[in-house]
């Protein structure tokens, strides 16, 4: 009768289980025209662009970059918290022991004249047992919001992956769009020198003013200056590549100037339901609503009262030659009950509290959804806006060296001086340039795209629309 009173008291105050908001099970994007048809990237996406030393320092970065170990770091913590909270449900039994020498105070309870001695020992053995029914569902929740947090930094060391194998590509790329920059720009350097040499020429004949070899020695100039800055921007490239690999630059493998790949320009088909399955960082805050469900869970059963029974089966006695005697035996069994009446609004906070961080988790996840909408739709614009520039410009190179073919067949027959010829060269050597720099930023786009499309990351398990429902048992 008193437990029954006692759990009528303690549940009055139980807040009813919340409703379920609906989760977004699509991403708020509508694909920019571009060619579809096209596969998802592959988990090893970067070997599309068939370069092995690439290759190389992927596989190096993957095995030795601190952040992707850092990453691994928090799943192994994740994973263990699994087997922390399973380990904390069911029977726990332990053995215990202890052995005591004591005095007796000959101004105590029990004088020592009375009992005949002043030193006693005391020794006891039991194996003591305890297991707490899980009836509300609280255990269970623990486990689950434990399970869940566990896919979820699974997820987040596949985010990390992507982020650092994208980085060392476009790194690496970058690298290679420098050295072609920097052939052109010593091309550009050698012509530079030419003319100078015939504007002195001129000058020295008086068919030219002095103002053609300052304008010359510029242009020299110039062109180093921009050598300069495009080696200072290879070694910082290669600073940041052997960063990313975890390694010094003399640890690099050997590099070597090669041409940049080629760009396929297709997108998967069905980009707007399929990316939530596809991007790590979708699926990580997918789980993360998961938890804090649980949270909510277990937080509202902490409302309901807590049974354990107890039992303890043990020897003791103070002489230990009889402490495995029958007679001292000290068996013990006990049922125990733990219900919150009055917690000044204690277990209420917590609650609500729980409430508004699964809300909080819930506006993450769809803000999550906007950025990865907003990341596709930015790199596929970007490189469709590069490729409609490209191919100008390929008209524009195209024509330039036809000009200088021109250029160069009037020197030929002595119609014009060598002059029009590299005014023609130089401007084509512009032309080449500039193509180069959109190559570059092409393929950076198409990197990202890959990246922004989730880097061959597919979710292996599919998170429900409803956790809460997984544990019905809570009254």
């Amino acid at each position: 009768m008193l437990f029954g009173l006692l759990s009528v008291a303690g549940c009055s105050g139980i807040p009813r289980s919340p409703q379920t908001p609906a989760i977004a099970a699509a991403v708020p994007f509508a694909p920019l025209a571009a060619d579809a048809g096209g596969s998802w990237p592959q988990k090893d996406w970067w070997r599309r662009y068939q370069d092995p030393t690439l290759d190389e320092l992927i596989d190096a970065g993957l095995a030795k970059s601190p952040n992707l170990q850092a990453a691994h770091a928090r799943f192994d913590a994740a994973r263990e918290s699994v087997r922390l909270a399973g380990a904390a449900t069911g029977a726990q039994v332990s053995l215990a022991s202890d052995f005591d020498r004591q005095r007796l105070s000959d101004n105590g309870l029990f004088p020592p004249q009375l009992l005949g001695f002043h030193w006693y020992n005391q020794a006891s053995l039991g194996l003591q047992f305890n297991y707490t029914f899980d009836w509300w569902g609280k255990q269970r929740a623990a486990i689950g919001a434990a399970l869940d947090q566990a896919h979820a930094a699974a997820a987040d060391r596949s985010a990390a992956e992507l982020v650092l194998t994208s980085s060392i590509a476009d790194t690496y790329f970058g690298w290679q769009a420098d050295q072609q920059r920097l052939a052109l720009a010593h091309e550009n350097l050698g012509m530079a020198v030419q003319a100078g040499r015939i504007a002195v020429e001129r000058v020295q004949a008086d068919l030219e003013s002095a103002d053609a070899v300052h304008h010359a020695e510029s242009a020299i100039a110039s062109a180093r200056e921009q050598i300069a800055i495009l080696e200072g921007s290879a070694r910082l490239r290669l600073v940041a590549l052997a960063a990313l690999c975890g390694r010094s630059t003399a640890e690099l493998p050997p590099l070597q100037a090669k041409p940049l790949p080629a760009v396929i320009a297709t997108v998967p088909d069905n980009v707007r339901i399929d990316l939530i399955s596809r991007r790590a960082d979708i699926t990580a805050s997918r789980w993360r609503i998961e938890v804090m469900q649980q949270n909510v869970q277990s937080a509202r059963a902490q409302f309901f009262p807590d049974i354990s029974i107890n039992a303890l089966a043990g020897v003791s006695a103070i002489d230990v030659g009889k402490l495995l005697e029958y007679g001292s035996r000290v068996p013990q069994a006990g049922i125990s009950l733990h219900l919150p009446i009055f917690d000044n609004g204690t277990l209420a906070a917590q609650y609500h509290g729980s409430i508004d961080q699964w809300h909080a988790a819930i506006a993450s996840y769809d803000q999550t959804l906007i950025d990865a909408a907003r990341d596709v739709s930015t790199q596929l614009a970007t490189r469709q806006q590069l490729m409609a520039q490209r191919e100008q410009r390929l008209i524009e190179t195209q024509a330039a060296a036809k000009l200088h073919s021109g250029a160069a067949a009037q020197v030929r027959q002595g119609l014009v001086d060598a002059r029009v010829q590299l005014n023609a060269a130089e401007v084509l050597l512009m032309q080449r340039d500039g193509l180069t720099q959109l190559d570059a930023q092409l393929l950076s786009a198409d990197i990202g795209l890959q990246r922004a499309l989730g880097g061959g990351y597919d979710a292996a398990q599919e998170t429900p629309n409803s956790p809460l429902g997984k544990n019905e048992s809570t009254p």
